[in-house]
């Protein structure tokens, strides 16, 4: 054992034997490190943010308009001489543009009905699953009958007595996609109110709405982003079936159902306007689902053993 110069005792296996401390990582953490691993995922949410870009900025950044009637490039092919990269349709308005609009359209009702399903299917999924009983089975058969009733006519009710209206085509897509939430977040809450932190809540004086708001619901999360990214693409694709039937969004707005829908009609003569579109929609769809299923891996919580 030797001293230093300033008579600090030196043990050579002080070094050794000091025990470190390992930095742990939160379950989100490791969540995101598992995520970032998941290529397929990455590139998707690349290309949606690159998506949403071109949807949202693209139409200023491209001379035409969109109502604009070319009348000199009537079902023009795409070409760089004529400005029209992607082409025009059969009454000269440019594709490229309307597409980009459409996408507008087609990303807002998918965002606005998941929001709106998201918001009353956790509420009600939670209330329902954590009070059960009589409430239990009265809430999830008033879900039952609903559920039952066949969207289509609920859709064309609507549009027959209210009109033809964006609005309604949020309230009507949002008042069927709460049900599949509902139905996810009763059957999770299920599991947890009887655990050990939520007993020590009710030991502790914390009321059931509290309880609710405070620890079912946030360690719900992990389940409802998944369904969330799942959602999206289903609600744009019911979105553009509807489009696609005449009871979607109307002219001179549209989106990317309606230009399917139109595209489809012209294909043999202008087959670009139907790919143009078509293609936008499909990438969107396969985007959200690689995303959703790259949290699905994420946040298993068996992947963490």
């Amino acid at each position: 054992m030797t001293k230093n110069a300033d008579n600090a005792v030196l043990d050579p296996f002080a070094a050794a034997l000091e025990v470190k401390p390992i930095k742990g990582r939160s379950p989100w953490e490791d969540a995101w490190h598992r995520l970032l691993r998941n290529r397929a995922a990455v590139y998707s949410a690349f290309i949606m943010g690159f998506m949403f870009f071109l949807v949202v900025f693209g139409p200023m950044l491209i001379s035409w308009d969109s109502g604009y009637t070319d009348w000199d490039h009537t079902s023009s092919p795409p070409s760089f001489s004529s400005g029209h990269w992607f082409g025009t349709d059969a009454i000269g308005r440019d594709i490229m543009v309307r597409t980009l609009e459409g996408g507008r359209i087609s990303l807002l009702v998918g965002l606005v009905a998941t929001i709106v399903s998201l918001l009353i299917g956790v509420s009600y999924g939670a209330t329902a699953g954590y009070f059960g009983g009589t409430a239990d089975r009265v809430m999830m058969r008033i879900v039952d009958i609903i559920y039952a009733l066949p969207f289509m006519f609920f859709v064309i009710l609507l549009m027959v007595v209210f009109g033809r209206n964006i609005v309604l085509i949020f309230v009507a897509i949002g008042a069927v996609n709460w049900l599949d939430m509902a139905r996810i977040v009763r059957g999770q809450t299920l599991s947890l109110k009887n655990t050990e932190f939520i007993e020590a809540a009710r030991a502790c004086g914390v009321g059931d709405w509290a309880i609710i708001r405070r620890h079912i619901v946030p360690n719900l999360l992990g389940v409802v982003i998944i369904y969330v990214t799942l959602t999206i693409p289903q609600v744009i694709l019911l979105e553009s079936f509807l489009s696609f039937l005449g009871l979607g969004v109307q002219e001179p707005m549209s989106s990317w159902g309606a230009l399917v829908s139109d595209g489809a009609q012209d294909m043999e003569s202008a087959p670009w306007t139907l790919i143009v579109p078509a293609v936008f929609l499909t990438v969107t769809l396969y985007c959200f689902n690689f995303i959703g299923d790259g949290l699905r891996d994420a946040l298993d919580p068996k992947d963490r053993l």
